[in-house]
């Protein structure tokens, strides 16, 4: 007994009460900040493999963003990444973070659609599809339900066969070789059903957005719900993300 009563007091509390509230380290990278220091605006957005920087004024994509935070090391003065997680939306716009503007991401209400707030706001079942996914963001999506974040308490779980699910969760720039397996699991979920892309990977196609062993024509054809960015999703953010979707705001 005493040696458990020491690993728990060494350990501290694993499991956190409030995830819409928990504060995360000060290493991790979420929304960043771009002030209106001048800086030489083409080498800015040179720095960025990714093309996720653009100037005049400058944006940062996060969607295409890696999170690698070697803008903001080259130009401190004028990017900064804070710890802020809520990441996700429901508009692909509004991942665009613009010089000046320090507004948090934010779902818009008025894009949700109405049956996921009255059929999945208590309950909601996903299968997971990794279309040439790294197995980055896989990771986190399991960590997302495991003791420390347990999603599940809030009826958000993933299910084994799309026949049983209420939607899709899309990890991976969607290769060739996913593109059918990934229609067959869509064609499979019952109506209605949700579609949320994880990942930078997901949301732009990430390193691999040219490579002809993709192909994403998958993602013209139907509404996303939900674009929650990352590389890799922070658990946090994925389920603060699922939450703000399926429930009204106050």
């Amino acid at each position: 007994m005493l040696e458990h009563i020491k690993t728990l007091y060494h350990q501290g509390r694993q499991f956190i009460p409030d995830v819409t509230v928990a504060k995360a380290p000060g290493i991790f990278r979420g929304r960043p900040v771009i002030n209106n220091a001048k800086v030489n605006e083409s080498d800015l957005v040179n720095i960025c493999p990714l093309n996720a920087i653009s100037a005049n004024p400058v944006r940062l994509d996060l969607g295409k963003c890696s999170f690698c935070g070697e803008c903001a090391k080259q130009f401190p003065e004028k990017i900064n990444f804070t710890t802020d997680y809520k990441i996700a939306a429901n508009e692909r716009e509004s991942l665009i973070i613009k010089e000046g503007d320090d507004a948090q991401v934010t779902i818009n209400p008025i894009k949700v659609r109405k049956e996921i707030h009255h059929l999945f706001r208590r309950s909601l079942k996903l299968r997971q599809v990794s279309a040439g996914g790294d197995n980055s963001c896989e990771w986190e999506l399991n960590a997302a339900n495991n003791v420390q974040f347990d999603m599940s308490r809030f009826g958000i779980e993933f299910v084994a066969s799309p026949r049983h699910a209420d939607g899709i969760v899309i990890t991976g720039p969607i290769t060739k070789n996913m593109a059918e397996p990934l229609q067959i699991c869509y064609d499979a979920t019952p109506d209605p059903k949700i579609i949320v892309l994880v990942g930078t990977d997901a949301i732009s196609g990430g390193i691999f957005a040219d490579s002809p062993a993709i192909d994403r024509s998958f993602l013209d054809k139907y509404y996303i719900d939900l674009y929650i960015p990352g590389n890799p999703a922070h658990p946090l953010t994925i389920i603060n993300g699922l939450l703000d979707l399926t429930r009204k705001m106050k």
